[in-house]
């Protein structure tokens, strides 16, 4: 089990399918939530309370499940403040899906800060090496927010599961689409025209 700290209020999990073997988990079972699933969990958190100083007493979590194609699983933990009446903890889990089979792919982040904390993400996982995933990616400006544009994208790479599922994490997956890279290069602004995710890795990741 290998715990990430992506922000103050965010972590990664990953977890070999043999993990949750030993631990009698399996897919179905965190769909479902079933009872040894919620034990599972309380361990887990245990863990990243410990291990990285993430505290979750008093908060409501989001769980989101993602299972790649190289046998593990990727739990993201959202945690937010509760509500005046709220002062137990909810555990959700949903699936998130997203269509792979495009050679093309759109991210939009927020703002320039969490783009930096996706690439130092990136920089984390070993096994994802952008180079191979996709030809080019670029990151324009427009609107107040900042979209990466990914170009021939490997869609048989290994570790694509991994890379969209981190990538899903900080910013949001869009539909492309010519008109609207059109939209970016007639309006938006060129910050970083090749390979953008690796000059994020090179200049700014921690």
């Amino acid at each position: 089990m290998k715990i990430e700290k992506l922000t103050e209020n965010k972590i990664r999990v990953i977890i070999n399918t043999d993990e949750l073997g030993e631990n009698h988990i399996n897919l179905h079972n965190i769909m479902t939530k079933a009872i040894e699933t919620q034990d599972f969990f309380s361990l887990m958190l245990k863990k990243a309370e410990k291990e990285v100083d993430f505290h979750t007493e008093g908060c409501k979590l989001l769980i989101e499940a993602f299972s790649s194609l190289e046998d593990v699983l990727v739990f993201t933990i959202t945690k937010y403040l509760p509500d005046s009446e709220t002062r137990k903890k909810k555990l959700v889990v949903k699936r998130k899906s997203f269509d792979k089979t495009s050679k093309l792919a759109v991210c939009q982040f927020e703002n320039f800060e969490v783009f930096c904390e996706f690439c130092n993400s990136i920089k984390s996982l070993h096994k994802i090496e952008i180079a191979k995933l996709a030809k080019n990616t670029a990151l324009y400006s427009w609107k107040d927010s900042y979209y990466l544009v990914l170009r021939n994208i490997n869609t048989t790479y290994p570790s694509i599961n991994l890379f969209y599922s981190t990538i899903s994490e900080f910013g949001k997956l869009l539909s492309y689409s010519e008109h609207f890279e059109f939209k970016l290069l007639e309006h938006g602004k060129v910050l970083i025209k090749k390979n953008a995710i690796d000059v994020g890795i090179s200049f700014f990741a921690k």
